[in-house]
């Protein structure tokens, strides 16, 4: 990146190309979340845990490969890791429509997890690489907004293709198609560098990879605490996305309704990215992360406390609502502290963490179901956003530099 200019607008097509295909990455996971659930009914699954195991396999295979690819990318370049992400991709539908038993449905979204490990990250790398520090929330809530789109929109046309033939295989054959596209577009668009820096920056001694890991996770107060409500963000949607279809069955609402909640709760996350990113580029970080947070386990004790589709309804926003305003916001936060050397690197261990909590949560929420309840199990994974949004409020500065420049350093 030293020889070109940094700005969204001085790269505004490659960075509308990174948006695109970062719909295509999101529609990856949305061809599986209305579909995947009813498969395993096909291969006898009984229990929560067993019936949660396909997300565990994915979070824990995306978690692993976010942390090696921000190093990758910092080594060898953002296109070429994108590229390898798009090309294992191509397993995750021949998988499962090919599938005879439930262990290969579990070995697809190991897939799953590795193509959105490398193609997710680089595309929020890229897109980093290429904006300006203060253009960093809108550049990442523009990546997310388009990726959970993706995951709304594909979830709803897979959905609507297996009411109309079958589970398997039609809706998967448009995994195939979304494959091809996203190499497409990825052949296109202009790689963003190695994490060299922008222009004028003095370069620093990079961190080793052991170093970066253990200031990201614990050492480094800003980062630590980052880290932390991100993984427990994502705890949070490993329990939604397995357990709030049998909750809302289990309270006797229809097919239909446990449609619309279980579709508004992505569709306002991915919807509301699209202003809370650019907000925390104007009033800082630290109070979009704590309220989110808070929100975010809120919403979860109102839902097991109300009984009118209404109010469910409202919870659902609301927990889509409080999921938007930290998740751009706590990858922002990373890239304003995290130097631009080994800011890929530091990037992938948050993401690794964030993204085990998909498997830590199904885990959790599966095994809390079969012992007690799913109201239990919802009212306890409220828990940890909660925690989450008081660690941010006593151990957060502000990283945004416009607003506190030396919380731009490591702590």
């Amino acid at each position: 990146m030293n020889n070109r200019q940094i700005g969204i607008k001085e790269n505004v097509v490659n960075f509308i190309l990174l948006v695109a295909i970062n719909f295509f990455v999101g529609s990856m996971v949305g061809l599986e979340r209305s579909v995947l659930p009813l498969i395993g009914k096909e291969f006898g699954l009984a229990s929560a845990s067993a019936a949660l195991s396909f997300i565990i396999s994915f979070g824990f295979s995306k978690a692993v490969v976010n942390y090696f690819a921000g190093g990758l990318a910092d080594r060898l370049g953002r296109k070429k890791v994108l590229l390898v992400g798009w090309s294992v991709g191509l397993l995750v539908p021949l998988l499962i429509i090919f599938a005879n038993s439930w262990w290969m449905i579990i070995v697809a979204n190991i897939f799953l997890g590795i193509n959105q490990g490398l193609a997710w990250s680089m595309t929020v790398n890229m897109k980093i690489d290429i904006s300006k520090p203060n253009q960093r929330g809108i550049a990442v809530g523009l990546n997310e907004f388009a990726g959970y789109t993706g995951v709304a929109v594909m979830a709803a046309v897979s959905g609507f293709v297996a009411s109309t033939y079958s589970n398997r295989p039609e809706p998967f054959y448009l995994g195939i198609a979304i494959v091809v596209i996203g190499l497409i577009l990825s052949l296109l668009v202009q790689d963003s560098g190695t994490g060299t820096g922008h222009p004028g920056k003095v370069s620093v001694p990079k961190p080793t990879a052991n170093e970066i890991f253990i200031r990201t996770t614990f050492t480094s107060k800003n980062l630590s605490s980052i880290t932390f409500a991100g993984l427990s963000t994502n705890f949070k949607d490993g329990m939604a996305w397995g357990l709030l279809p049998i909750f809302f069955t289990g309270v006797g609402l229809s097919l239909s309704e446990v449609g619309i909640l279980v579709a508004v709760y992505p569709s306002a996350w991915g919807l509301f990215q699209l202003f809370t990113g650019a907000i925390s580029d104007k009033i800082g970080r630290k109070q979009l992360i704590v309220a989110g947070m808070g929100i975010q386990a809120f919403s979860l004790w109102m839902m097991i406390a109300v009984d009118q589709f209404s109010l469910w309804l409202l919870s659902s926003i609301l927990l889509g609502i409080g999921t938007a305003m930290v998740y751009p916001t706590l990858q922002a936060a990373i890239s304003d502290v995290a130097q631009p050397e080994w800011r890929a690197s530091s990037m992938g261990v948050y993401r690794f963490w964030r993204d085990s909590g998909y498997a830590f949560g199904a885990i959790f929420a599966g095994l809390l179901t079969d012992i007690l309840n799913v109201e239990w199990a919802i009212g306890l994974v409220a828990l940890l956003p909660f925690s989450a949004a008081l660690i941010s409020a006593m151990r957060l500065n502000e990283t945004l530099p416009a607003l506190n420049q030396k919380d731009n350093q490591m702590q």
